[in-house]
């Protein structure tokens, strides 16, 4: 297991959860959520959290369907993918299997008694935060970085 703290955002259209881990990567805790529809606004902000949180990679949620396919979801999350490694550069970005994170996040609030209003402004940093710690646990399971790299367009 590679030593240092890692970001997971997990990218939606209104709002970009955003999660950070410990430098042993043992635990995954919300940072923020950041509004999602003003992208340039999005992009700004998620590069001042890398800067602040000076992680050894980004790690983003990607959507897939049950059978593990990519529909236009995961075509949007990639294009962000390559813009915001631009904008981070060199710190690497990586793209994981988020499957069922949101819904995870959403279920695991309701049981914890927070309201569907309140729920709504956490759920992307509770399913970023479920984002970082499988990505965690591949790794370490593994002994590989999780996912796969996204290239710096030029």
């Amino acid at each position: 297991m590679r030593r240092g703290r890692r970001i997971a955002v997990d990218v939606g259209d209104a709002r970009i959860g955003v999660a950070s881990c410990d430098p042993d990567g043992v635990l995954a805790t919300p940072v923020e959520t950041v509004p999602g529809r003003d992208l340039p606004a999005a992009y700004w902000r998620l590069v001042a959290i890398v800067n602040e949180y000076e992680p050894i990679e980004v790690v983003l949620g990607l959507p897939r369907s049950l059978k593990g396919g990519e529909g236009p979801a995961a075509a949007k999350v990639r294009a962000f993918a390559r813009e915001l490694a631009g904008r981070v550069a060199p710190v690497p970005i990586r793209l994981v299997d988020e499957r069922m994170t949101t819904v995870t996040a959403a279920q695991g609030l309701r049981a914890s008694g927070v309201n569907a209003k309140k729920g709504r402004s956490v759920v992307d940093q509770a399913a970023a935060v479920i984002i970082l710690q499988n990505a965690l646990e591949t790794e370490r399971t593994s002994g590989q970085p999780p996912g796969e790299g996204v290239e710096v367009d030029d």
